[in-house]
């Protein structure tokens, strides 16, 4: 195939706007701060499961709490009526003992049950602490988060624009190839190599590889509208008074 000389210098223009367009992609693919939002993630859904548990230990430490308030302000009530009872006198004497029994029952258990409570209310405390700690947590981590994803939405959208245009810039480079070299061009692209490279210092600017003398003799040979491709990667070679021919 023969394409002029100044043609196929264009393809080096191009592969120099299909990195771009590359790098830009690579980068925007992988914009640094995706991995800190990532585990900052991870760390809200953390804390926000401490937040959680700490939240249903609360709720059964003052269901229980409440039960044996309920509890011990029934014995109150009892051990008031009891007392009146005593208190009011005309009792057998069997009737008598058992009230006073009763009474000293209700009074040990009701002491037992203060101290219960007493110990709740002490854990209640501390669940309420974890809970603050988790919340306080989540308040902080999501402000980390806020400012991670405000960074990384900023730096997209600078990333977006530059991208938007180096494609247009390629695009428009692309439009002034020779129809005959850009399909093979683009051939070589979509296998995901590098579709064009210049010969310099007897090397393929696509590959880097280095070549023989044979070879290199081979292309000085060829008129300089021959288009030449690498034996190596496939590239198109491109010519010019760097390539020491």
């Amino acid at each position: 195939m023969k394409v002029d000389a100044g043609a196929q210098r264009v393809l080096l223009e191009l592969a120099d706007a299909d990195a771009v367009v590359a790098r830009l992609t690579h980068r925007r693919k992988n914009l640094p701060q995706e991995a800190p939002i990532a585990e900052a993630e991870k760390a809200v859904d953390s804390a926000r499961d401490d937040l959680v548990r700490s939240e249903i230990a609360a709720e059964d430490v003052t269901r229980e709490y409440r039960r044996i308030e309920s509890e011990v302000t029934g014995m109150v009530a009892r051990e008031a009526k009891d007392s009146a009872a005593l208190t009011a006198g005309g009792l057998a004497p069997k009737a008598l003992s058992e009230l006073q029994h009763e009474l000293a029952g209700l009074g040990r258990r009701r002491g037992v049950l203060e101290d219960e409570m007493l110990s709740l209310l002490e854990q209640q405390e501390a669940v309420d602490g974890e809970r603050d700690r988790a919340a306080a947590t989540i308040d902080h981590l999501r402000t980390q988060l806020t400012e991670l994803e405000t960074a990384r939405d900023t730096e997209a959208a600078e990333v977006d624009a530059e991208l938007a245009a180096a494609t247009t810039r390629r695009e428009t480079i692309a439009a002034e190839v020779d129809p005959t070299l850009l399909p093979i061009y683009d051939k070589q692209r979509a296998q995901g190599r590098i579709g064009a490279g210049l010969l310099r210092a007897r090397r393929c600017g696509a590959c880097r590889m280095e070549l023989d003398r044979g070879t290199l003799s081979g292309i000085a040979a060829a008129t300089s509208d021959e288009v030449i491709r690498c034996e190596e990667c496939g590239a198109i070679l491109i010519r010019t008074h760097e390539s020491g021919l």
